[in-house]
């Protein structure tokens, strides 16, 4: 049914309803309310509608629109009766609209809270969720203005809708009356229909990249007909790459005789060429870029590639310039790389593109990288390149207006071309969204960051996102939660990149070493040591050690199940007249392959100190060469050194040559028996001390939280597989190791990934989310200023109360009488401390006097805090009953604009303070994450009995910090929140002090319907 219009009054157009989406197939759409100036653009759409659809809509044949229809679907109030169009190059394609009804399906305003809703989507367009695009949104509008159900009538035929409504994953009834079907849907969102509309974001953003990068024809616009220049060199990278797909050169500059250049035809704009352009690149002049732009658009190019300079990195007035080349681009269907991109690659066997500045196409592999810095990228593909490591794919986003890290996630998690996902970035438009992809992803892959601009409080010239105030510690710990590498250069980048794409996954932290150099073996021990690693003793083959050796050792240390990986340390061999040689690299790489493929499947690394020759055959993917007869004493000199030395740029880290070669032969190692670490090959099972090495020198660990029993749930992912060849080397040995560590702790992630945290339901019985939130709405309601307020004492005990956490009570003290009756109020023993800002929580400042048994030493305390600190007006003192001995601690929970609710922890006074021993979680947090989060900091021993002390009751605190995760995640009006003191007993725990702030909560740009952001 179609209800009459309302004459209520007409609201202001809501323009925080637009949004740019993406099409499930990978297209994007502008949604946007209708006006009254739409007309024309409606009456031409509807045009466009077949009978077919027309008669699905209304019922009954309806072949053109009446004025009086027309003035009904373009004039909303935007309360009771809202209209939504779907545009592409400024035309419909697709509508939707509700109108509020009573029980008995009139029309009707304000408290009826149910709407019908219809949609038309043109034929052409039908297939690429323009409807479930459409309901997300007008879902999000309806429950904005009060609606909470949706009610529609479909014809039994029109399955396309039917499934539209069936696959929302709302709450829905469905019955069958006269001759329809009539569904029922309630929009409050669900975790079907929360999960469906993320599927969908996943696959459409996922699909936007694939067609950038796999492109079947691509025109470089700005083409010059000299050699050399920007678009001129893109052209021939792409013709040198072998590009399967066909290629144009365009330049409005051509002579009209030019036909080719470079071999592909030549034109002077894209309506010349004969085809549809998947993917143009645009190297012209800013001021040029519009009308290429425009031209693109107007002839179904789907993407863009954006060379030219000159934008959002040049101030104002190129932001907005950049802004205006993102609005037109959308307005067209097409998504955008750069401005100010330095380019894309792919190496898939038949795509071979390479649409970049790049001169050399890189190898095929199984990395991905998306860098938001041209330079950056330069040197993460030259450093890639040099360590033998291919890639499936590269993105150069330069100013990322529009396709972000987000997106590279998008695809990374679906590319079956695609092991290992290693990102730079500069700035993060949607931490939320991030951390969120990142997660999903990092459960079947890895995923390696680099964050620059860590420390600028600002971003980079030309990323207009957000800027998050939260410290560059607290984003790595979240990066940490959501199975992130984070680390801290692009060296490190490649070298944990390299680990993760070669080798599979270690199953644990126990690290066998082996090689031919005693020292580099030592060296290695102790950074992983330091890295938190559980080194086996190296085992020492001696200089005289052959490549037979070498792969016998690898062999043995494979199949020995009490390690879960391997590092191999090597030097050159020593020749006979005791000069080191660099041997023959490809004949000791052979020989470690060799092992590998008949080993179990652990990771192993090489470090090794100017070998010839030796990084480049362990970096080829396989090897059948058999490994050369070595001599088996130290005086036979190697074969002839290879001149193939690794690249000096390579060798950030080199230890050198090494003493070794001083040490000839096995007997002259007698001494090392007197070491500490032991050089043979006996087995842990005659150490029974061993496992302890690591915390010899250090407080005692904290007991991990419990690790879950079942095995890994995760997807099999390609890492998981054994890969027999490319076995990483690197010229340090701590570069090895961090790697390695890296490899470990994301291992460990994933494990317990498999089997994710929870909230135990017994909050619930304790918890007053009702009583809460009527609470905090009078305190905002009486706040006088619009921004929040900050509770009294009282005020966040009782808000707190609501949510069972207990904070102990203090009275005030005006004069030494006033602090007597508040003792003996609260009985003795109590404590006085001061309330003043600039004094509070500082007890080195003498602001807090405890223990105080009887009136007496009250008075007396009382007399020495004013004699020392000021008058009672000034330190606005309190009495507080002293609670029992523990640890002190601190816990925080505050809202974070950009990345959200983040909940922190770590124990008080100024050295935890001083030294940034701080953990942090997002907001909300599971059991697990609570026990991780209090065992993270590096004081956490003095929680679990350091030095003889009585452990404390953890089980509480891990309680406390789910009780106020789930007060900020329930009430997003909680910014802040602070518990400083938390003493934690042996037995229990008290809450000292609590401030919390109010305020209305800030826009969340993560929830609500999937939407590009505009910047």
């Amino acid at each position: 049914m179609e209800p009459k219009p309302e004459q209520s009054p007409h609201h202001a157009y809501p323009d925080h309803w637009e949004a740019d989406v993406v099409l499930r197939d990978g297209g994007t759409a502008r949604i946007r309310p209708i006006t009254t100036d739409d007309a024309e653009r409606l009456v031409s759409f509807y045009e466009q509608v077949s009978d077919e659809s027309k008669y699905y809509r209304f019922f009954a044949p309806y072949p053109r629109l009446s004025d009086r229809d027309v003035h009904r679907f373009t004039h909303h109030d935007y309360v009771d009766r809202v209209g939504l169009a779907v545009t592409i190059g400024g035309e419909f394609i697709g509508t939707v609209r509700y109108d509020r009804i009573d029980d008995r399906g009139r029309p009707a305003s304000a408290p009826a809270d149910e709407a019908e809703v219809a949609f038309l989507v043109q034929d052409a367009h039908q297939g690429r969720g323009v409807a479930s695009a459409l309901l997300e949104h007008i879902a999000a509008v309806a429950r904005e203005r009060g609606i909470r159900r949706f009610a529609a009538e479909v014809l039994p035929a029109n399955n396309k809708m039917i499934k539209v409504f069936r696959d929302a994953g709302y709450t829905q009834r469905r019955s069958f009356e006269d001759g329809s079907v009539h569904l029922t849907l309630d929009l409050e969102p669900t975790e079907e229909s929360l999960a469906v509309q993320r599927g969908r974001e996943q696959r459409a953003e996922a699909r936007s990249v694939q067609r950038l990068l796999a492109p079947g024809s691509v025109a470089v616009i700005g083409a010059g007909r000299t050699p050399g220049g920007v678009g001129r060199t893109v052209l021939r990278n792409l013709l040198a790459a072998g590009y399967t797909g066909r290629a144009y050169a365009v330049n409005r500059a051509f002579d009209e005789g030019l036909a080719t250049l470079d071999g592909v035809p030549a034109h002077r704009s894209l309506g010349e060429i004969d085809e549809q352009v998947d993917l143009a690149v645009i190297a012209v002049p800013a001021h040029q870029v519009p009308e290429a732009v425009a031209d693109c658009g107007e002839h179904g190019v789907q993407g863009l590639v954006v060379v030219s300079a000159g934008y959002a990195e040049r101030g104002a007035d190129g932001r907005e310039l950049q802004r205006e080349l993102v609005r037109q681009a959308r307005s067209y269907g097409m998504r955008i790389i750069g401005p100010n991109a330095f380019g894309i690659i792919n190496t898939a066997e038949n795509v071979r593109l390479n649409a970049s500045l790049a001169p050399e196409s890189p190898a095929r592999g199984r990395i991905g990288l998306f860098t938001q810095s041209g330079a950056i990228g330069i040197a993460l593909l030259s450093g890639l390149h040099r360590r033998g490591a291919g890639l499936s794919s590269f993105i150069s986003a330069g100013n990322r207006a529009d396709v972000s890290g987000n997106d590279f996630l998008q695809y990374s998690f679906e590319d079956p071309d695609t092991d290992v996902a290693l990102l730079y970035l500069e700035s993060l438009g949607n931490p939320r969204k991030f951390t969120r992809l990142a997660r999903r992803t990092a459960a079947v892959k890895p995923v390696v960051v680099v964050k620059g601009a860590r420390h600028s409080g600002t971003n980079p010239p030309g990323h207009a996102v957000p800027v998050s105030r939260i410290p560059d510690a607290t984003v790595s710990a979240l990066m940490r939660q959501a199975g992130v590498i984070r680390v801290d250069t692009v060296t490190e980048m490649v070298d944990a990149g390299i680990l993760l794409a070669g080798q599979p996954l270690p199953s644990g932290p126990r690290v066998a070493i082996l090689g031919n150099s005693e020292s580099l073996g030592l060296l290695t021990y102790d950074a992983c040591l330091a890295e938190g690693l559980r080194p086996r003793p190296p085992i020492d083959l001696t200089t005289a050690a052959s490549p037979q050796d070498f792969r016998d050792a690898l062999a043995e240390a494979l199949a020995d199940a009490t390690c879960d990986a391997v590092i191999v340390t090597a030097i050159p061999w020593v020749g006979e007249d005791g000069e080191a040689e660099t041997g023959d690299g490809q004949v000791l790489a052979a020989a470690l392959h060799t092992a590998v493929a008949g080993g179990s499947a652990k990771p192993v690394a090489v470090v090794h100190v100017e070998i010839g020759g030796l990084a480049e055959a362990l970096a080829a993917a396989s090897s059948t060469a058999a490994p050369r007869q070595r001599p088996t004493t130290a005086r036979t000199a190697p074969p002839e050194a290879s001149t193939d030395r690794t690249a000096s740029t390579d060798r950030e880290g080199a230890t050198g040559r090494t003493t070794d070669t001083d040490r000839t032969t096995a007997t002259d190692r007698t001494a090392s028996t007197d070491r500490e670490v032991p050089t043979d090959r006996t087995t842990d099972t005659d150490r029974t001390t061993d496992t302890d090495r690591t915390t010899a020198s250090a407080p005692a660990a904290p007991p991990p939280p419990a690790a879950p029993a079942a095995p890994e749930a995760t997807p099999p992912a390609p890492e998981d597989r054994p890969r027999p060849g490319r076995i990483p080397a690197y010229p340090a040995a701590e570069r090895a190791v961090r790697a390695l560590a890296e490899a470990v702790k994301y291992a460990q992630w994933r494990r317990q990934a498999a089997v994710p945290g929870k909230v135990p339901e017994l909050l619930d019985e304790t918890i007053d989310e009702a009583g809460a939130a009527a609470l905090i709405q009078a305190h905002l309601a009486a706040a006088p200023d619009p921004r929040g307020r900050q509770l009294g004492h009282d005020e966040a005990r009782e808000l707190l109360g609501r949510y069972g956490i207990d904070v102990r009570p203090t009275l005030p003290a005006p004069d030494p009488d006033a602090a007597v009756a508040a003792a003996a109020r609260l009985g003795y023993p109590v404590a006085l401390k001061t309330t003043a800002p600039h004094l509070r929580h500082r007890a080195d400042l003498g602001g807090v006097r405890l223990d105080l048994t009887d009136e007496d030493a009250l008075r007396r305390a009382y007399g020495d805090l004013t004699d020392l600190l000021g008058k009672p007006a000034e330190l606005l003192p309190v009495v507080q009953a002293m609670a029992p001995r523990g640890v002190d601690t601190v816990v925080r929970a505050s809202i974070d604009a950009a990345a959200g609710a983040v909940l922190s922890f770590g124990l008080a006074g100024a050295p935890s303070e001083l030294l940034g021993d701080t953990a942090h979680r997002l907001v909300p947090v599971t059991d697990r994450d609570a026990a991780e989060l209090i065992r993270s900091i590096r004081a956490a021993p003095v929680l679990f009995g350091w030095r003889g002390a009585a452990p404390v009751d953890t089980a509480a605190l891990e309680e406390l910090l789910l009780r106020l995760s789930r007060l900020v995640d329930d009430h997003p009006e909680v910014v802040s929140v602070a518990l400083e003191p938390v003493v934690v007993a042996p037995q229990g725990l008290t809450a000292l002090g609590a401030a919390v702030r109010l305020a209305p909560p800030p826009a969340r740009n993560d929830l609500g319907p999937r939407r590009l952001p505009s910047y």
